[in-house]
């Protein structure tokens, strides 16, 4: 389809499977395949926000608290995330990063950003020129 004859529906349809289809192969460009995407999303939660309870996790990741206790209790086990009291509720504890953790995430996404920067080598200049351009937009559109 050219460009002058692009709708808006059958571009929002391409659009979203393209970006599904790249969002699941950067994702396969894993470090550890034994911590689940679930484990790497609540961990870069607790990297982007700080320490915070079980709850407040929960929250951030969209899940019930039920869920994240179970995830909270892998992480620990793994050497990821430290429990320690809270400091103004004492039914609660706080959870945050491992060094370890840190190291795991920083891998992941040298893995993630070596495997993106290989394939974007084997492009011309012109297509990563419009990659650019793209990236842009994309960014505006998931700004709202």
């Amino acid at each position: 389809m050219s460009r002058t004859t692009l709708d808006t529906a059958a571009l929002a349809h391409d659009l979203r499977l393209a970006v599904m289809r790249f969002s699941r192969r950067l994702r396969n460009q894993r470090v550890d395949q034994s911590v689940t995407l679930t484990h790497l999303a609540a961990l870069s939660t607790l990297k982007r926000h700080g320490a915070m309870s079980p709850g407040e996790l929960a929250g951030h990741e969209r899940v019930q608290p039920p869920s994240m206790t179970r995830v909270v209790v892998a992480l620990e086990g793994m050497g990821l995330v430290t429990r320690s009291p809270h400091p103004t509720d004492g039914r609660q504890v706080v959870i945050d990063l491992t060094p370890a953790a840190e190291a795991l995430l920083t891998a992941e996404a040298r893995a993630r950003e070596a495997w993106l920067t290989g394939m974007l080598e084997r492009l011309s200049v012109e297509e990563r020129a419009v990659l650019y351009e793209a990236a842009v937009i994309m960014d505006k559109l998931a700004s709202g």
